[in-house]
């Protein structure tokens, strides 16, 4: 076994690699040995990958309905029957909290999702077109980072009336500028490289280039800052929960868990403490992880 493990790594780590296939799985590999051996990276992508197997598995295996009020149980504190105690309607916070999960990582993914391809596409067209192409499409992006994030995205959350779609609509009209401005960055490097060049010689199209060349070699300069940015949007999800602008009651958010139990802090500190410790530890996971592929995907580094 170890043997072949030995030649396994050896093919790998190989200088003069026999195909494109082998040198982009030892490139990839090396990759992962530089992210692995980092222990912050990897302490965050723990927390994440327990975060995503509680969010599948988690509401299947919970003993209580994340909705039942039983109000002879109200602010238990955490004992054996209820770990993390219950709630002001004697709701079980465990359970809340494990099917919240699903919830609040699914309204994240969605915002990221849309908001990456977005951006995206507008800088990789102004960074390679140039000219008023990149004049008109900078500009728009220009207003749209002039504003606060986060105030704009209650503006529109406002205006488009509380809920989880709206809450998804307010924060991805919010996020794209800054992937526009990183794509538009990489792609002005990009469109003066030689091979894009030799590829226009060749007669490849304008769309080929983009698809072929451009996105691709931008898009991990991206995803580093779309995993960077996941802890922010976690906490513009939990804080338009708070403010009653995200899901809405009795659905368990984290962020409506947390205002929820505002109340009563000082008599029941673990109704708003312990959701408020999950969305910190989701948020500092996500900092750890981006923290790890920015280290591995930086060109100084050998990425």
């Amino acid at each position: 076994m170890k043997p072949a493990r030995t030649s396994l790594r050896a093919w790998l780590l190989s200088d003069t690699p026999a195909s494109p296939r082998q040198a982009s799985l030892g490139r990839a590999y090396r990759r992962w040995r530089g992210f692995s051996a980092n222990p912050l990276s990897m302490l965050g992508l723990m927390i994440l990958l327990l975060l995503i197997v509680v969010a599948v598995i988690g509401p299947s295996i919970v003993s209580y309905d994340p909705l039942k009020q039983v109000l002879s149980e109200r602010l238990t504190p955490p004992n054996a029957a209820h770990w993390f105690g219950t709630d002001q309607l004697g709701r079980d916070i465990l359970s809340r909290l494990v099917h919240g999960s699903r919830l609040t990582l699914s309204i994240a993914m969605l915002v990221v999702v849309l908001v990456v391809p977005i951006g995206l596409a507008i800088g990789t067209v102004a960074g390679y077109f140039g000219g008023i192409v990149d004049t008109v499409l900078m500009r728009v992006t220009d207003v749209a980072l002039a504003f606060p994030k986060i105030v704009l995205a209650l503006a529109f959350a406002a205006a488009l009336g509380p809920g989880v779609l709206n809450a998804v609509i307010a924060l991805s009209i919010t996020a794209w500028p800054p992937y526009a401005r990183l794509a538009r960055a990489e792609s002005l490097r990009l469109a003066q490289a030689d091979y894009i060049h030799a590829a226009r010689l060749a007669g490849a199209s304008h769309g080929r280039i983009l698809l072929r060349y451009i996105v691709p070699l931008c898009s991990s300069s991206v995803i580093v800052r779309a995993t960077l940015d996941m802890a922010g949007i976690i906490l513009a999800v939990a804080g338009l929960g708070f403010l009653g602008l995200g899901a809405q009651p009795p659905a368990p958010e984290w962020g409506y868990m947390v205002a929820a139990g505002r109340n009563v802090l000082l008599d029941a500190w673990w109704v708003a403490t312990i959701p408020g410790l999950a969305i910190l530890a989701v948020s500092l996971a996500f900092n750890l992880l981006g923290d790890g592929l920015r280290d591995v995907f930086d060109p100084r580094n050998g990425g």
